[in-house]
């Protein structure tokens, strides 16, 4: 969602917030995973959409530093657990692991929707410079993913992995049996090839870093990376990923 940094001049957050709110309306994105949001990004966020939230800030664990966290729209979904922990040998704490060059953080939730049926949900943002801290992530959320969810019930993972499909930290994942939804889509994913934008105007660049993936219990029928824009300008520095699924029938 890119933090509210006032260097961003011509991008500001003010200017940016109505048509982040606008996207998520226009799409009906009834849990929405984001990242580098602050403390005040967030609570303008669910006021505006009318949505709660759960997630703490990175830096302490409360409301400090970037938030990693999940929107969802109470009206149709119930949260029945929530959690964050870090990634890092030392996940329980706040704490910078391997060779990242900050503190990152997965925040979650078990959720309930109207027909009683329940899952989980992910949302993670890795390190955007350290290779290793990428694939030790991956390992550990992949871990704390069967922890968590040990009866097995459908999941999402969601975020911006800073990674394309050909890197280590991303065959960790889909080697383990979870499923890209972009691939598994039942309709052919809709949008650009890219989901890094920098806030450059029409990028050309096939860097896809932002992912969906989903565990067994979910099928995808739709994926898209949408690239909606005011003017000649984007509601974030990324394009955010939409992934419509479906509990798979037992």
């Amino acid at each position: 969602m890119r933090w509210d940094n006032p260097n961003d001049v011509g991008n500001l957050w003010k200017d940016r917030l109505p048509h982040v709110i606008e996207v998520i309306e226009k799409y009906d994105i009834g849990i929405v995973g984001i990242q580098e949001g602050l403390e005040h990004q967030v609570d303008q966020l669910t006021e505006g959409l009318g949505y709660s939230f759960l997630g703490v800030g990175r830096d302490d664990g409360a409301k400090a530093g970037e938030f990693t966290a999940i929107l969802y729209d109470s009206e149709k979904y119930d949260l029945l657990d929530e959690g964050t922990f870090w990634l890092s040998p030392t996940p329980d704490i706040p704490s910078k692991g391997w060779d990242a060059a900050l503190n990152r953080i997965c925040s979650w939730g078990k959720f309930k929707d109207q027909k009683g049926k329940e899952f989980f949900v992910f949302n993670i943002h890795y390190d955007h410079i350290g290779q290793g801290a990428r694939v030790e992530s991956s390992k550990l959320v992949l871990e704390k993913t069967k922890e968590i969810n040990s009866e097995n019930y459908p999941a999402v993972w969601i975020g911006d992995f800073n990674v394309t499909p050909e890197n280590e930290a991303y065959k960790v994942i889909v080697d383990s049996g979870w499923k890209d939804t972009r691939l598994v889509s039942k309709s052919e994913s809709f949008g650009p090839r890219n989901t890094f934008t920098g806030f450059e105007w029409n990028p050309q660049n096939e860097r896809i870093i932002d992912h969906v993936f989903v565990n067994s219990g979910f099928s995808v029928s739709k994926h898209g990376i949408i690239d909606d824009h005011y003017g000649e300008k984007y509601p974030s520095d990324h394009f955010p990923v939409l992934a419509i699924v479906e509990f798979e029938e037992k």
